[in-house]
């Protein structure tokens, strides 16, 4: 009989990758560093400082931790003044109670004493223009057309003061210490504007976004912070979780196109129709709403409590957690305005909210959902383990 004799081969790293290894870790470390208690005491008072705060069980903590490490490399790289650091909140809870954090992740950055929350998409590229536009100057000078029309081409919204010291600027300045964190703010000469712009008097406060412009006028937008941030959104875009949930912040309604991903041929035809209605009719519906498509409905499922058809439309009023749904099926843009102005009269009318009824049926939703995942998650570990 033959016997054929089976061998065990042992791999070991070789040298050269476990040096690379090696150093692969040291340079991620040099790009972010641990923050414990003692960083208050520690740091440089001029230091600009970008944080994450993490807990070791938070799964959405891992889910980040390559996002940080890639905004910890490119800022270096960049030479950007902003360091990059992160910090265990359950090991380190007086510098996690000094930054008020409340939930993880949390992404705050600190600039001479002045904390500032983020709060928008947990991608490389929003935490890199958060980073830039809050450790940058509060409020960028355009000296030339060419400085302004290069501004133009990197912002989808810019805010801008025109004119001498006034008290104006100075309501624009406090406006602006606020909402950086969301906006880019401007100041600029008349003859640095574009010639098309027309100012009636000097000096004045404008947003230029999606080709044209609007100019503060205190009588009809009441106090000036209130209406920056109002208009400091596109007037349509894609929208995601993030953003939505910040929309609400802004006081107007949000139509929304839910589609799927990739935009089929009815979800770009849905998609299509709110871009038409909020270019064509602005001047109607800009006071009152902003325009989108969403092609992750999971956020808006939580919303209304139940399963949502796609494509369809849905208006969200997200400061009191409302909605509005078409009475009947909106296959043209006239029916679309129709649905539009039945929101503003009153004719439609509001579901959901956060009275005390609809917090309690939020409840049970959310019990459910949680038992749900969990039952799941217990028979897919059974799967597992078998």
């Amino acid at each position: 009989m033959r016997t054929t004799r089976m061998t065990t081969t042992t791999t070991t790293t070789p040298p050269l990758l476990l040096l690379l290894s090696v150093l692969l870790l040291v340079s991620v470390s040099a790009f972010v560093e641990e923050l414990d208690d003692s960083f208050m005491e520690t740091r440089a008072a001029d230091d600009i400082w970008l944080i994450k705060f993490y807990a070791p069980w938070c799964s959405f903590c891992k889910q980040l931790d390559p996002v940080w490490h890639q905004v910890g490399s490119e800022l270096k790289s960049l030479g950007s003044p902003v360091n990059v650091g992160k910090s265990d909140a359950t090991a380190s809870s007086g510098l996690a109670k000094e930054f008020r954090v409340r939930g993880y992740p949390a992404i705050l950055m600190l600039k001479k004493d002045v904390k500032y929350n983020y709060q928008g998409p947990r991608t490389k590229d929003g935490i890199l223009d958060f980073a830039n536009r809050v450790a940058g100057p509060l409020v960028r000078s355009l000296s030339s057309p060419k400085l302004f029309q290069h501004a133009m081409s990197r912002h989808d919204v810019m805010i801008v003061y025109v004119g001498a010291t006034s008290p104006l600027k100075g309501n624009f300045t406090s406006a602006a210490e606020e909402l950086i964190v969301h906006s880019y703010f401007f100041s600029a000469p008349r003859d640095v504007l574009p010639k098309e712009v027309s100012l009636p008097s000097l000096p004045a406060v404008l947003v230029f976004k999606d080709g044209t412009y609007s100019t503060f006028n205190e009588e009809v937008d009441g106090d000036l912070k209130t209406w920056i941030n109002r208009e400091r959104f596109p007037n349509f875009l894609k929208i995601d979780s993030f953003t939505l949930y910040a929309m609400g912040e802004t006081e107007k309604f949000v139509l929304l196109a839910l589609v799927k991903k990739g935009l089929c041929e009815k979800s770009l035809r849905f998609k299509n129709l709110v871009e038409k209605l909020a270019t064509e009719l602005r001047e109607t519906y800009n006071r009152f709403f902003y325009f989108g498509f969403m092609e992750d409905s999971d956020y808006i499922r939580g919303l209304v409590m139940d399963d949502v058809i796609i494509p369809s439309f849905i208006v969200v009023n997200l400061s009191n957690d409302g909605y509005f749904l078409p009475l009947v099926a909106v296959e043209t843009e006239h029916h679309l305005q129709e649905f539009l102005d039945g929101v503003l009269t009153g004719s439609i009318q509001a579901q959901g909210g956060n009275g005390a009824i609809q917090r309690v049926r939020r409840f049970i939703y959310d019990t459910k959902t949680t038992l749900q995942v969990r039952s799941v998650f217990n028979l897919t570990s059974c799967f597992l383990n078998q």
